[in-house]
């Protein structure tokens, strides 16, 4: 036995395809006021498997599914439950995973360790957050040790006044620069719903409601087009008097859900499944939670240093846009220019909605969508902010690329939870 341990290597992971539902406003006027989260996530499951008839059921492994406030209707070993209500054979295991606005992000790493490590082949992997159901921190109590101990400062628990921290400690990321990335935002989703690269991996949820009875959500709810910074300007700064951070600038509240097929590179080429990316690395780092923002920062160092590359290697950033402050912090610590076409280049969460726990596999399909239209480019991130103070980051490399075949047994995935070791 310990001689077969010892030649274990591991395997490259792809990422096959994702889809997602629309995101809905978290409002009792909002789509799925009336819709259950779990079933948001058995429409994402069944969706997977129609579009890649390839991958029989029985052939999936695993499945992990995320949400940050696990209780309710997105309770009750969701993993499992999803994949019974979806249809999947009963042979199917699956799990819940809660890493807060990082879940669905660490439903994908979690999954693709177990697939590098040879205990799978095949998992389905995303997260549902129906904040109109669980506002965040809803049903939750925090240890009073936090404050006092001093372990964090008091207002470390409220996201919004993180990110006015974050203003605070970075006077050049001005409220002028967040409400031109909110405006830029909103104008790069509209230009992506136009040209239907949104769309393509949307799934239409039928819905129904005591004040607008029956339909289906086909788009995203929450997207503001006409917004102008002059707009902005005027808006109100809910967590401080003569504060920074808006409505405007800051993702709004949103229900939805997201899921994706990752395998190791060799099934899906036997399955024919048609891979878009090669994950190359991951790392999930810590910040003080009073900046929680500031957390993709180390978690992208961590990670770039994992994968031996450079931020100038990177020809794609998908950044989750919880705060506009957020994403500048990281844009001035890489010396990334606001109006970088390599950002965000349909748009964020600003303009689409961050339902917490879905939100990483989000950014991953956009980031295949980009690497499509973009075969030159080799490297791409999807990086994110989390609530306690905390980043992730995950290296994709395009398949599409000329030179990407090269490395198809060559590298395996490497990850870092905290110190940077080779995993």
């Amino acid at each position: 036995m310990a001689e077969t341990a010892s030649r274990r290597t591991t395997r490259n992971v792809v990422f096959v395809d994702g889809v997602r539902t629309p995101f809905g406003k978290a409002r009792p006027d909002g789509y799925y006021a009336e819709t259950r989260a779990d079933d948001l996530v058995v429409h994402c499951l069944r969706e997977l498997l129609r579009r890649n008839p390839g991958l029989a059921p029985e052939r999936v492994d695993d499945v992990a599914i995320a949400a940050a406030t696990q209780s309710g209707d997105q309770g009750l070993l969701l993993g499992r439950s999803a994949a019974l209500l979806a249809g999947l054979p009963a042979t199917v295991p699956g799990y819940s995973i809660d890493r807060w606005c990082a879940g669905a992000m660490t439903a994908v790493t979690t999954a693709a360790g177990s697939i590098a490590f040879g205990a799978a082949d095949v998992a389905l992997a995303g997260g549902v957050e129906h904040m109109g159901h669980h506002p965040i921190g809803s049903g939750t109590d925090p240890n009073p040790r936090f404050l006092m101990e001093r372990i964090v400062a008091p207002d470390a628990l409220n996201m919004g006044i993180t990110a006015e921290n974050l203003h605070d400690r970075y006077p050049a990321l001005t409220k002028e620069r967040a409400d031109a990335w909110a405006v830029n935002s909103q104008l790069r989703f509209a230009k992506a719903q136009a040209d239907g690269t949104i769309g393509r991996d949307l799934v239409p949820v039928a819905t129904r409601s005591t004040q607008h009875g029956y339909g289906v959500a086909t788009v995203d709810e929450l997207a503001r087009p006409n917004t102008t910074t002059e707009g902005l300007a005027k808006l109100k700064t809910p967590f401080r008097p003569h504060g920074r951070v808006t409505a405007g600038n800051a993702s709004p509240l949103t229900d939805g859900a997201t899921a994706c097929i990752v395998a190791a590179e060799e099934t899906a080429a036997e399955l024919g499944l048609p891979a878009s990316m090669r994950l190359v690395s991951y790392a999930f780092a810590g910040v003080e939670p009073e900046v929680m923002g500031f957390g993709p920062v180390p978690s992208t160092e961590k990670a770039l240093r994992l994968a031996g590359l450079g931020i100038d290697d990177i020809g794609l950033i998908e950044i989750n846009e919880a705060f506009a402050v957020q994403v500048l912090s990281f844009l001035d610590h890489y010396g990334i220019a606001d109006d970088d076409p390599r950002v965000n280049p349909y748009g964020g969460a600003i303009a689409i909605g961050h339902p917490l726990a879905s939100s990483g596999v989000r950014l991953m399909i956009q980031l295949s969508r980009a690497f499509e239209q973009r075969p030159e480019v080799r490297y791409g991130i999807t990086t994110m902010c989390v609530g306690l103070g905390m980043g992730g980051t995950v290296v994709w490399e395009n398949l599409h690329h000329a030179d990407a075949t090269k490395g198809a047994s060559a590298q395996p995935a490497t990850s870092s939870d905290a110190d940077g070791s080779r995993a």
